[in-house]
């Protein structure tokens, strides 16, 4: 039995934040209604180049497998009807419009524990639902620049970068994820509900803790650091190998450095008093870095990134997000989860599970994602409509049939 089998999650989440933090809930067994909007529905269906994968785009699959979805009209009573009905069947609404959207439609915290006082409502937004920037509107790049993330990227003499995937709403939806578990568990021993006000620019804040705490600690800001890792030390960087790739190293005791020493068989490096100690590397951080870059440009990526890991240096040849999915290490995890959407013959259904094993009734995904109102008759009549109600919500557009 999946962990959360028998909860069932209204989401009224679209783009990534919020579907993210639902698909951590459908993987662990909770069964959950996606409503769209008439139309195109979520945005992320049609997300990026590839036409012949609109309606199921790569970035739409990413947070949608196993869910249902049921297209409603929420301008029209019959749709608020379907939502508040669908609201009372459910044990946790989870959404991110603008603030105070869906109060204005009838839907919001206050209504919700009308329908059904246990509600666990959990609003992804920007930047929260109070406070003075809380109706700024906001997306991952935007969150990125006004929380520091981007002033942290980039070499120190160069350009600010931003994080070069959505970083933020994944985390938010993560964050908003483990608050929903968090607040399920205490019902449990209360029976009481909670509203949940997850914002990405204070989720971006906790995803820079390592950055952000020395500055409330001591007052001063760290500063970018390119590819050498906050250690400051030289042997925690970045050096092209013989082959054309990079290897990062994380050497940053004193016990990895020896250990680096002898898998390099350069014994002189141990001994010499430039290197000899963390401070001394320090100092004298250019000609450390130089008999690094020698040593590595004379070796090939994957074999002396295999070589040092034996020996327990920490170190990663850098690899493009395709060689990372293609790694055998992953299909023996598991952590890839294949599917068949009906995607055209070049395209492969796969995604990516909810990256933690369980010894039992781990996380799964269920299914593919769903085609846009693929489940509009099934969730109706669940929620107690007639069959001829149906037929004539879908007539008049109140709800939409795939």
């Amino acid at each position: 039995m999946k962990p959360l089998e028998g909860i069932r999650v209204a989401d009224f989440s679209h783009v990534m934040a919020g579907p993210f933090a639902s698909h951590f809930l459908c993987a662990m067994g909770a069964e959950v209604i996606k409503v769209e909007a008439p139309g195109r529905g979520d945005p992320m269906r049609d997300y990026g180049p590839d036409a012949e994968l609109r309606g199921m785009s790569p970035a739409f699959i990413a947070a949608n497998c196993g869910k249902k979805s049921m297209v409603l009209d929420l301008k029209s009573p019959r749709g608020v009807e379907a939502a508040r009905r669908l609201i009372a069947s459910s044990d946790v609404v989870l959404e991110n419009f603008r603030p105070g959207v869906m109060d204005r439609l009838g839907l919001g915290y206050e209504d919700a524990k009308k329908l059904r006082p246990a509600i666990i409502f959990c609003s992804v937004s920007g930047y929260g639902q109070s406070g003075p920037l809380k109706d700024w509107p906001a997306i991952d790049n935007i969150v990125q620049a006004t929380s520091g993330v981007t002033s942290l990227n980039g070499e120190p003499d160069g350009p600010f970068m931003r994080v070069g995937f959505p970083a933020v709403d994944t985390y938010t939806g993560t964050l908003a994820a483990m608050a929903i578990l968090g607040a399920l568990v205490r019902r449990g021993a209360t029976g009481e509900g909670q509203r949940i006000d997850v914002a990405m620019f204070d989720a971006s804040l906790v995803l820079t803790a390592a950055a952000a705490v020395p500055y409330l600690v001591t007052g001063r800001a760290l500063q970018r650091t390119g590819n050498i890792g906050y250690s400051g030390q030289p042997t925690a960087a970045m050096f092209p190998t013989r082959d054309g790739r990079s290897i990062s190293l994380g050497v940053v005791q004193q016990e990895q450095y020896e250990r680096l020493c002898r898998v390099l068989n350069r014994p002189d490096l141990q001994s010499d008093d430039r290197f000899a100690t963390p401070a001394a590397r320090m100092k004298n951080s250019g000609a450390m870095q130089a008999e690094l870059a020698a040593e590595f440009a004379g070796r090939d990526g994957e074999a002396v990134e295999a070589e040092l890991s034996k020996a327990g240096v920490a170190c990663g040849l850098v690899r493009t997000i395709g060689e990372a999915c293609e790694m055998p290490h992953l299909a023996e995890r598991g952590i890839i989860h294949g599917f068949d959407a009906g995607l055209p013959a070049a395209a492969q259904g796969r995604a990516l599970n909810a990256g933690f094993l369980c010894d039992a009734d781990g996380p799964e995904l269920p299914g593919p994602p769903p085609r846009l109102g693929e489940h509009p008759r099934e969730q109706l009549a669940k929620l107690g409509f007639a069959a001829a109600a149906i037929d004539e919500m879908i007539a008049s557009g109140a709800a939409a049939s795939g």
